[in-house]
This record gives structure tokens, sequence and C-alpha cells, in this order.
């Protein structure tokens, strides 16, 4: 995509590493004028991957040489991915995870609309999909088109981010990586079950459109909030506000000490009141209803009926629901499920420590901003485990470099990435001489 290359280094050991960047730096710097895009093809081409590995991420010579001869000196640059450690074996699989609102951002998707076929045809399909039950563009409101739909209604931003979602899903997968599991926060599971193979396309539309639109008759009558406090603190919270948090509950534990709450504004205002003045962190989030309440059963009627006919099939990719807190059947993502995930509090925390239990290690945020990544840090430290966390893209940042910055970490954590796709001009660059391994001999003699 683009101007932005990625030159990938690899050895069997830190001292190797450096010294196949410095082989590199010398040979591009004593050579004739080889471009960027030669250079990083001549490094995924027809090279061996090893367990030590780190990635130079640039769009200039200059910038990519830099952060080679970083890596050749035990350096640090930023345009260099190396986090110092060895990639390792990485269980079952990558865990893609699907966040639920929150992560939107004005322009997010718009420049691998202009960069990246793969997910422009994905996006496109998505556009397809939704359009039999929406009356404005996807394309429009991510280009922010004038006159094109708001990202501030409910029923706009949900389905956009779920097209978004599943097309950077389609991304990822276009470079290699194929998920071993998915999860999903609240609306995310939607992403997360057509990502899986367990929704069509159509059923996902289907869902996320009708989801929106029933959510838009509780507009006004509700608010949501985060507490950083764990689900028995925040639990102590509210029964000691007795009434002025009537009808305030729990709507989603995203970690260790990361709940969310949702009921009537007023009650909800008095919680995070109370949550500050007893010296803790508190936020509103920027919504009008309550999701995962009491409040959800006025529009439980109208969304069984929008929802009918949803037909889920059996995937081989293990789905994890943050209803249950474990794997089920995919078979089982009917109507019926998909009204008591919005309704139900949601359980990601529980679930993240299942995907844990049965040795996943490497999640990556498959959304335009990483808002899960603290709730997955806490469970990863609760439970003591040797598990990374890995953003796609990232607010005001939504372009082939932070895509290329996101799969080198990856990368280096042991994922295996295609990264011949990255270089998807036909023909490809020319295949350039470079240094053979950097072997690192020892002397035994006296």
């Amino acid at each position: 995509p683009g101007t932005v290359v990625p030159w990938v280094i690899s050895a069997r050991g830190s001292e190797a590493l450096c010294g196949q960047a410095a082989a590199l730096a010398r040979r591009v710097a004593a050579g004739p004028a080889a471009s960027p895009e030669a250079v990083g093809w001549s490094l995924v081409s027809s090279r061996s991957v090893f367990d030590h590995r780190a990635v130079a991420v640039g769009e200039t010579r200059e910038e990519l040489m830099a952060a080679v001869e970083a890596l050749a000196t035990g350096g640090t640059h930023p345009a260099l991915v190396h986090p110092g450690r060895a990639a390792t074996p990485q269980g079952p699989g990558p865990v893609l995870v699907f966040p639920g609102q929150g992560p939107q951002w004005a322009g997010m998707g718009t420049a691998l609309l202009d960069t990246s076929p793969v997910f422009t045809a994905r996006m496109a399909e998505c556009e397809q999909a939704l359009a039999p039950y929406v009356d404005w563009s996807l394309t429009e409101v991510v280009r922010g088109t004038a006159g094109a739909a708001e990202m501030d209604r409910v029923d706009v931003v949900q389905p956009v981010l779920w097209a978004v979602m599943v097309s950077l899903a389609a991304v990822w997968t276009a470079h290699g990586v194929r998920p071993a599991a998915v999860i999903g926060h609240s609306q995310g599971e939607i992403a997360a079950a057509c990502v899986a193979g367990a929704l069509s396309l159509d059923d996902g539309a289907k869902v996320v459109a009708g989801r929106g639109k029933a959510l838009r008759r509780l507009a006004g009558g509700g608010a949501m909030a985060s507490l950083h406090l764990s689900p028995q603190r925040a639990g102590e919270l509210l029964a000691g506000l007795g009434d002025r948090a009537d009808g305030v509950g729990l709507a989603a534990v995203n970690g260790p000490s990361s709940t969310v709450i949702s009921g009537p504004p007023e009650q909800v205002a008095h919680a995070v009141a109370a949550c500050r003045e007893a010296g803790g962190r508190a936020r509103p989030i920027e919504v009008d209803y309550a999701s995962h309440s009491p409040q959800v059963d006025q529009i439980t009627d109208e969304l069984t009926q929008a929802l009918a006919g949803v037909r889920p099939a059996a995937s081989t990719v293990a789905f994890y629901s943050t209803v249950t807190a474990g794997r089920i059947d995919t078979t089982g993502l009917d109507t019926g499920y998909w009204v008591t995930n919005l309704r139900r509090p949601v359980r990601f925390a529980d679930t993240v420590r299942t995907l844990l239990d049965d040795g996943h290690r490497v999640f990556i945020e498959t959304s335009t901003h990483p808002v899960l990544t603290i709730g997955l840090q806490e469970s990863f430290e609760e439970t003591g485990t040797d598990a990374v966390t890995i953003p796609t893209l990232r607010r005001g940042h939504g372009g082939p470099a932070q895509l290329a910055r996101s799969m080198a970490a990856a990368f280096t954590a042991g994922i295996d990435i295609d990264w011949t796709r990255w270089f998807h001009t036909d023909p490809p660059p020319p295949v350039i001489d470079l240094p053979t391994y950097a072997f690192q001999r020892e002397r035994y003699w006296l």
C-alpha cells in the first residue's frame, strides 16, 4: 500500500540480528542506488525467517537506513519495530478482537480506501450488504462527503464500525494472518461472527442495522459510563448510593479494574460523581442510551422482528462469546442470541481469561483505535500470562504506515506475516544481491 515499505530482518540470535542489520546497512550504502521497494522485496521474497525479528517501516531510503543502523548498534528509532526479545510460538494462533462502539473517529478508513485494494473491495461488499437496510452510503459517511449521514447517530456509527472492522480483518487475512479464534465486545460480536464465517455479510448487515435502528428508540433515555473499578467495587459503589443509583447496573466488565455501567442519565451521573469523590477514575461514555440494561426490554419485540430469519452457520474458527464467557457452537448465533447480546452484560474479561486458559497469547484488536487494550493487559497481569495485545489502526493514524507497524508488531511477537503481499505491484520490484547470513563464530583456541 502507498509508498510505505517494510524492511524485514531476522536471525537466530540477538547478536546475529544486529550483525544482519549492520551488513544490510553497509550493502545499501556502498552499492548502487537501489529503491526502498527493491530492498524490501529482496528481504522477504527468498529469505528464511528466524525467531529474532525486527522490521524497519518507512517511506524514504534515509528513514529506513537510519532505522537499520539503529538496530545494528542496539539503539532505537521511531521507524524501527523491535521488541528486544525472540518471538515465541503462539499456541493455537492469534485472536482477532472486535470492540463495540468507541473506536470511531472522523476520517477513519479513508486512507486505506485510497491505498489498500483488499480493504476497498471488502468495504464495497459491506456497502452492498447494508444497502437493503439503510438509506445512506457507507463510502460517503467514511469519506465525510458533504450531506452524508452523521456518525453521531447510533444507527449509522454501528454499521460503519462493523464494515470497517470486517474489512480490516480481510486485510490481516490477505497478509496470511488467519485467526484461530475471535472475540467481540457488544456489537463487535457481529463483526466477529462474520469474520469467523458464522454469519454471512448479508446477515451481519441485517443484525447490525436492525440493532442500530432499534437503539434509536432508546435515545435520550439512558447513559453509560466507564469506571476504573473492579466489578465488586463498582457493585458496592452503586449499592451505597441507594435510590440515587436506582436502575443503574453493570453493563460490561472489560478487565479486573475496568467496568462499564448503564442506566438512567441522572443516576449514572451520580455514580460517576461518587466514584470521583472516592478518588477513583470515571468518565461518561458519549451515548444517550443504556445498552445492556433493563431499558433494552422496551425494544425486545422490535429487535426480534427486525432480526428474524438470521441463518447462522457452523464455523471452523473458534467463537468465544462475551455473553456466555466461553466458546460456543456458532449455529446458536440466531435471532434470540443477538437480542440477548444487547440485553445482558458484556463478560469480556471473563472471556479473555477463558482464551488465556486455552493457550491463546496474541490478541489483535481489529479496529480503528485500540479501546480494549487496557482491559486486556489487566487480564494478562492478573493471570500472570505472557501475552500481548496489538492494535491495527490508531485515532489519527489510519494509513499504510500504521498498518505496517501493527503487522510488524504481530510479526515480532511470533505471528507469521506474508510480507510479499505488501508488494502488490505487477511485476514486483527487482531482486538485488544482499549480504549472506551474519554467522556468529566463536573461537576455542587457547
